[in-house]
């Protein structure tokens, strides 16, 4: 089912999750990128947030997390004593000293993530939700496989491959941006109210947004 024949995504406009280059993705993955496509200080803004959500390696107790959509680097200041890093490169997902887990999966061709349920204790995606066609479906999933009371952290900037990213993304603008993830994650009805805010100085250098949720409890 596309967004335009389902019920959740009523409100959006029509192709707001189409793409200009709307070929399979493992066509445009299949080059490996070992780059960064935030700089330094916006990562380093990443690091602190999933510090202060207690999903790192800082935190005590050992913690299972979920990178969506990741690469060959997941941005944790000290790494969670498990990440299962899922994305569209084998390469660049070999190449991620993080990881404890690696799932290659198109989340564009099958919104579902294959893990078990209640598998992770948190979900992070870092500058990529605006490539996803069928977002509701995927972050529903994700609910899925999060543990009641867990963290989801979607961060995102205002750098994109334009290509590849939704229609309705590169037309709206960062507080937009955050409405629009906000109300995706509001619309799986798994989370309590989102949370948006800019994590960066106003003004200098790449923006860092971040919208946190928390997984609600079965039932």
């Amino acid at each position: 089912m596309s967004p335009g024949e389902d019920d959740r995504y009523a409100g959006f406009p029509p192709g707001f999750f189409d793409r200009a280059d709307d070929r399979a993705d493992g066509v445009f993955y299949t080059p490996s990128r070992l780059v960064t496509h935030i700089d330094d200080a916006a990562i380093a803004a990443v690091g602190d947030l999933y510090a202060e959500l207690s999903i790192d390696g800082s935190a005590p107790g050992p913690r299972r997390v979920l990178d969506l959509m990741s690469s060959w680097v997941s941005h944790f200041r000290t790494p969670p004593s498990e990440l299962v890093v899922l994305g569209m490169n084998a390469d660049e997902l070999a190449a991620n000293p993080a990881a404890t887990e690696r799932v290659v999966h198109d989340l564009n061709a099958d919104p579902r993530v294959p893990l078990p349920d209640a598998d992770v204790d948190a979900v992070v995606c870092c500058v990529s939700i605006d490539y996803l066609t069928r977002p509701i479906e995927v972050l529903a999933d994700v609910g899925r496989v999060l543990r009641p009371g867990g963290p989801l952290a979607i961060s995102f900037s205002n750098r994109c491959f334009p290509t590849k990213a939704v229609r309705g993304w590169l037309a709206t603008d960062d507080d937009q941006h955050g409405r629009v993830v906000a109300e995706l994650v509001r619309r799986t009805g798994l989370f309590d109210e989102p949370q948006v805010e800019l994590r960066t100085p106003w003004g200098v250098g790449d923006p860092l947004y971040a919208m946190t949720a928390t997984r609600l409890a079965a039932g």
